[in-house]
């Protein structure tokens, strides 16, 4: 078959940012309207054990349960699920969640001895109702109900603000109350959206059996194993070597320069994923290849501007958003984590999507290994120096090298091409955004910190958006076209 029209390719993309973004945007503004206010109600050392619950968990998913998740999408198929393949998924997520329990305690006694049975009970919480939300999620996203789960995402977000900020006020600097807070509101929201996802299933037996379910699954694990470095290991080793404090200040930075790049990235990669694996069995690797190469162009025309702007009001947005305890470095993080987080996403949502269209996770191993031993060796050199500058520099080293080698293992099985046009003009828009941001912030000086942001803000926003109808007018007026359509809808 053809490979996909450009039009068509830009339809899906499109239709996946207008689908998701909204849920995904309130899932960050909420944790950045928690962020706002934990720093300011519970103790520093307390957020930043709060914000090490989180890493550690997400650690542990990642290496244990996350693999299934992504097996059943992989296996399970799309549209009508057999209530077959949800029961074995979920008897062997039973399993996994247990013993990612199991070695979450055991870390907790190296991570924060003088908590650890609070930290053990907070990570722990967090792993069970993140396999049950993770879960029926994945199984509205199979069956390609978009809006619902929008709305579970809408309820998630809603709640993971309200019961946390309830219990700040009610226990104040108690980081395990505040972390169980938020694992209800997670619970609920994934209780709800799987009563929303069972009934649309049909009854029949599983679409794969143990054995391949475990033959994708068991690379994927060693592969999380093999990439532990990756994931927020420069947070542990800043509570080692320092204290919670410090992991508070990285972590604030961290969420506020990386919450808008992930919501343009993970909005387009929603729904690109699952039709990436789609055109890639029906139509070939040709197909999938062309389309990840307009995901990529798209990807970064979104936020390498986003970035830039987020680089030039990093001093002001700090100042808005965190109690002046949390400045000090903050801001000269903005840049580094920014590129970290890009590479992370070209590797996550472009080049390691090529690896598991051709079921062949294990290749993974290649990636997420080097990127791992930079990682951790990084911050064993500069943290101990650094501090907090040098946790980010070990990010940023590791996710670089991460993406160099997906590129590398990605290239032998599917060449995608490089949309460098589109990169150029992109990098060209994001600097003359960004600059026109600084130069704006810099003469509205003596103005009050929120309306210097938001002028700043608006004028290399205005740029942006100008030289994007410029540059890619064809784009541009689809997109504009399809927010209309969307709101007139709602």
């Amino acid at each position: 078959m053809a490979p996909l029209p450009f039009e068509s390719r830009n339809r899906v993309l499109l239709r996946s940012t207008l689908i998701y973004a909204p849920a995904i945007f309130l899932t960050r503004i909420s944790a950045l309207l928690l962020l706002i206010i934990a720093t300011r109600l519970i103790d520093q050392d307390e957020y930043g054990l709060l914000t090490l619950v989180v890493s550690v968990g997400e650690m542990t998913d990642v290496a244990v349960t996350n693999w299934l998740r992504i097996a059943l999408v992989r296996l399970g198929g799309k549209g009508t699920i057999s209530r077959g393949s949800l029961a074995l998924a979920a008897r062997v997520l039973v399993i996994t969640t247990v013993v990612a329990i199991a070695l979450s305690v055991a870390a907790a006694g190296f991570i924060a001895p003088e908590r650890a049975w609070e930290f053990s009970l907070a990570v722990s919480g967090y792993l069970v109702v993140g396999a049950v939300g993770r879960y029926a999620l994945s199984v509205l996203q199979m069956q390609q109900r978009h809006s619902v789960y929008s709305m579970m995402e809408f309820l998630r977000a809603f709640l993971q603000l309200v019961l946390p900020v309830t219990a700040m006020l009610v226990f104040k600097d108690q980081f395990l109350t505040v972390s169980l807070a938020s694992s209800l509101g997670w619970l609920i929201a994934g209780l709800v959206a799987l009563a929303l996802a069972l009934p649309k299933t049909v009854p029949g037996p599983s679409r794969f059996s143990y054995r391949e379910l475990f033959a994708l699954g068991i690379p994927l694990i060693v592969i999380a194993v093999m990439g532990f470095g990756l994931n927020s290991a420069e947070r542990v080793l800043l509570k080692v070597y320092y204290d919670a404090g410090a992991v508070a200040i990285f972590a604030a930075a961290y969420a506020l320069a990386r919450q808008p790049i992930d919501l343009v990235s993970n909005a387009i990669n929603m729904g690109g994923f699952p039709e990436v694996v789609a055109r890639f069995d029906a139509d070939g690797p040709e197909a999938a290849a062309s389309f990840l190469s307009h995901t990529m162009a798209l990807m970064l025309r979104l936020t390498l501007p986003i970035a830039a702007l987020l680089v030039a009001l990093s001093s002001d947005i700090v100042q808005l958003v965190l109690p002046p305890e949390y400045h000090g470095a903050a801001a000269q993080l903005f840049p580094i984590i920014a590129f970290s987080v890009i590479c992370a996403n070209l590797t996550a949502f472009v080049y390691e999507v090529v690896i598991l269209a051709h079921k062949r996770p294990i290749l993974m191993v290649m990636v997420n290994a080097p990127g791992s031993v930079v990682t951790i060796g990084l911050s064993v050199l500069l943290i101990p120096m650094f501090s907090v500058v040098g946790a980010a520099f070990a990010l940023a080293g590791g996710m670089l090298t991460s993406l160099i080698a997906c590129i590398i293992v990605s290239e032998r099985l599917t060449h995608i091409p490089v949309p460098w046009r589109d990169i150029m003009l992109s990098a060209g828009i994001a600097v003359l955004s960004g600059g026109t941001a600084y130069i704006a912030s810099t003469l509205l000086a003596d103005l009050w910190v929120i309306f210097r942001l938001g002028f700043a803000g608006a004028a290399g926003g205005s740029v942006f958006l100008a030289l994007n109808a410029m540059l890619f007018p064809r784009e541009t007026a689809d997109f504009a076209r399809r927010l209309r359509l969307r709101f007139s809808r709602s």
